[in-house]
């Protein structure tokens, strides 16, 4: 991972959803393990742990990262995080996404993964978005092929996927 990716507006909504920018304190209650009004009981899982992690320790702040932090609509509960880093590759951004156990299976990775695809694709000069999964994880490779991402490649357990721009 490197560079986060800029996004704006700080809400991006979906007819279920809101990916919101993270906020200070969203930052600092997942890395003190303090509890947010709103959040879901298991939210926030590891890997948003990690993410807020990064996003401290790159000095991206929460304005300037390319991370977001998936509430449902209905409830307003924040049930998992999403987000897109450059790699390597200019024009080609990563897609990394989780919603917490309590929350899956109603197709709000999907749905997310779909939306931030969509708005990554209206920066300038990005072409492609990747998502690489774990192909033992068949949920996850199933929210990228709902999102119209396909198979790109295949290395050992993981397999890349990519949507490009049309």
């Amino acid at each position: 991972m490197s560079t986060s990716f800029t996004t704006d507006p700080t809400e991006i909504h979906t007819r279920r959803l809101v990916l919101r920018t993270w906020t200070s304190a969203d930052l600092t209650a997942v890395r003190t393990g303090a509890r947010r009004p709103g959040w879901a009981a298991d939210f926030p899982a590891a890997g948003d742990r990690e993410i807020a992690e990064v996003l401290v320790e790159a000095s991206a702040g929460p304005d300037r990262s390319g991370h977001r932090i998936v509430t449902e609509r209905l409830s307003g509960a924040a049930i998992g995080s999403i987000g897109l880093f450059r790699s390597p590759d200019d024009g080609v951004l990563e897609l990394g996404y989780g919603i917490v156990p309590s929350y899956r299976g109603r197709g709000y990775a999907t749905e997310a993964a779909t939306a931030l695809a969509a708005h990554a694709f209206t920066a300038p000069g990005v072409h492609t978005v990747s998502a690489s999964v774990d192909l033992a994880n068949p949920a996850s490779v199933r929210v990228l092929e709902k999102a119209g991402f396909a198979r790109f490649r295949i290395a050992g357990a993981q397999a890349e996927f990519r949507l490009t721009r049309r």
